[in-house]
């Protein structure tokens, strides 16, 4: 049995129906190389238009990145804004959807995310800040039935951006 993804999904395409359904996935202040990596190649992944990571003044090693993103590294579309830029640039085109366990937040699997959205996901440690989850359109969690209450961001955003895709696309 061949399981070659890339000669399956050759065979098995699944295309985008040309709607203006569009998907940015963002993260908030990462400090970790590895999770940068990983959600550009899940942004990649899923189709989304590009990765925001929003961040203050500290450096990342690029070589990291590079080798967990892997092909998508020069693939996907990805930049380091900062927080001024994230908040005129891009909240006046896209509505915010919000990844965090907050106040007045919704279980995702029953919350109908904006189709041209922001996915923002928080920090490893600190999450998403309060004055930024006032901007948000739609605020949504992942539902926890295990003892660890917590996910690492990349896969948090992977199961987010997943649910988006089923949503817009797989109803």
């Amino acid at each position: 049995m061949n399981t070659n993804a890339v000669d399956f999904f050759k065979n098995n395409p699944v295309g985008s129906d040309g709607s203006d359904r569009k998907l940015i996935i963002a993260a908030w202040q990462l400090k970790n190389p590895d999770n940068m990596g990983k959600i550009i190649r899940l942004a990649h992944n899923v189709g989304a238009e590009r990765v925001l990571f929003i961040q203050g003044n500290e450096q990342q090693r690029e070589s990291k990145i590079r080798r967990t993103a892997g092909f998508s590294y020069d693939q996907m579309p990805w930049q380091i804004i900062s927080e001024e830029e994230f908040t005129t640039e891009y909240l006046k085109n896209y509505s915010l959807t919000v990844l965090e366990t907050c106040e007045g937040a919704s279980n995702i699997f029953t919350q109908q995310i904006p189709g041209k959205t922001i996915l923002l996901g928080g920090s490893e440690s600190h999450g998403i800040p309060a004055h930024i989850i006032e901007k948000s359109e739609c605020k949504v969690f992942i539902p926890m039935h295990g003892g660890c209450k917590s996910m690492n961001i990349s896969n948090a955003l992977s199961v987010a951006a997943f649910e988006w895709l089923r949503q817009q696309h797989y109803k």
